[in-house]
């Protein structure tokens, strides 16, 4: 990819961090080169990392849009399915988590701090429960808009 066509990311770090590192919100480590669940405590520097910023300026990076007859019909169940996806995702990755889950127009919209984590719920439901599925990035940004209707 050229690179006046690389997608910008105002939360991605622009140097490494001094480690141990743990974010003052969520708890999670920077060590090694990468965010991580640790365990153990211990002397840390303290920030707040890019997840919990996103959270905090209420700036997703995945919107999943969720609609349909067999959505209404089947709300709870499809949800608990997005959590579950959710959880798998941030065991091994604690930037992707799910900011919020929103009414919208007779259907929920999802909104993640990373495109990863919205990628995997459209996957999940895609495979799941079929139905039509539409994903966008949106150009210059790291941003993945996807609608899935059934």
């Amino acid at each position: 990819m050229r690179r006046d066509r690389v997608a910008y990311d105002r939360y991605k770090l622009r140097r490494k961090l001094r480690e141990p590192t743990r974010c003052r919100d969520c708890g999670a480590v920077y060590r090694d080169g990468r965010w991580m669940w640790a365990l153990r405590g211990g002397p840390a520097y303290k920030v707040r990392c890019p997840a919990c910023q996103r959270i905090r300026d209420s700036r997703a990076a995945g919107y999943v849009s969720l609609s349909g007859q067999y959505f209404a019909g089947h709300r709870e169940e499809i949800l608990r399915r997005v959590l579950r996806c959710e959880q798998a995702e941030s065991a091994e990755h604690p930037l992707e988590r799910i900011i919020a889950i929103t009414p919208q127009g007779g259907g929920e919209l999802v909104t993640t701090t990373g495109v990863h984590l919205a990628r995997r719920i459209a996957h999940a439901l895609q495979h799941a429960y079929k139905g039509a599925l539409e994903s966008r990035y949106h150009k210059g940004e790291k941003i993945l808009r996807v609608h899935w209707n059934r």
